[in-house]
């Protein structure tokens, strides 16, 4: 997990370029590009519950502990994500970090697993809006 300056699709479709604010995503995907680099594709993390509209799973409490985020209920969603081809401009330091890291850790496996595959079962139904940030 990476703190990043996500940028939801809604504000990607009203033309903004940077995130409002600095949140924890989820690597879902990191691929080796044709022309080099690595392509790497984040999924967004909210304290917001989701509606009925939006994918998401909902963090364990035991995993954000491990991870070192608040205590807040949290949801990684997952019909939406921001690809970039890495490092990337936008990503940030996790608060209190010291030195200053940008990563949080690794989601435990079978939490992991559960995430992924039901990203990709949104994505083979093409229910994922990409917002590129290169």
């Amino acid at each position: 997990m990476l703190r990043y300056a996500y940028l939801w699709r809604a504000e990607f479709v009203r033309e903004q370029e940077e995130g409002r604010k600095d949140r924890p995503c989820a690597v879902v995907l990191a691929a080796p590009k044709a022309t080099g680099g690595t392509q790497v594709y984040l999924l967004p993390i909210t304290h917001t519950p989701p509606d009925a509209a939006t994918s998401a799973i909902e963090i364990p409490p035991k995993v954000k502990l491990h991870l070192g985020l608040d205590h807040e209920r949290s949801w990684i969603v997952l019909d939406e994500i921001n690809d970039f081809l890495w490092p990337g401009f936008d990503l940030r330091p996790v608060p209190g970090s010291n030195p200053p890291r940008i990563t949080y850790g690794v989601l435990p496996p079978r939490f992991f697993d559960r995430v992924k595959t039901a990203f990709l079962e949104l994505a083979k139904a093409r229910r994922v809006k990409r917002t590129p940030r290169e």
